[in-house]
């Protein structure tokens, strides 16, 4: 029998593979809770429009778990992002570079919901690998 850790981890992991990496955005209403927080992007909907814009600038993307812990109802991860720049990203027209970035999420899962996400991402390494700084 699986453990309460196991079984958050393994929804955050079919959440990142569903929602990031198969760009299924509505699928995002199956894996968050009705009350739903998030920390990152403001709204469930503010995580959608990111996410969308992430697809269109990068529409080849895609999210690698590095390292994921579960921890109560805590769910820590370290993921990579790799893609190439071939849309319109917060106003940069494509440049066709590649990126290769690091980001850090926490989110919380009550009864196997994600109710809560709060994240980081190496935007200053993101933006000099658009540009070919």
């Amino acid at each position: 029998m699986k453990t309460m850790e196991q079984n958050n981890v393994e929804t955050v992991n079919q959440f990142i593979e569903t929602f990031w990496n198969q760009s299924e955005l509505d699928s995002a209403d199956r894996f968050l809770s009705d009350d739903y927080q998030e920390l990152a992007y403001q709204s469930k909907e503010g995580l959608k429009k990111f996410a969308a814009t992430i697809l269109e600038a990068f529409p080849d993307k895609r999210y690698t778990v590095e390292e994921i812990i579960g921890q109560g109802d805590k769910v820590l991860v370290r993921m990579t992002v790799k893609g190439t720049h071939q849309g319109m990203f917060f106003g940069t027209a494509p440049t066709g570079n590649t990126i290769d970035v690091t980001l850090y999420r926490q989110y919380r899962v009550v009864d196997g919901k994600i109710a809560e996400h709060r994240g980081w991402i190496d935007m200053l390494t993101m933006w000099s690998q658009i540009r070919g700084n």
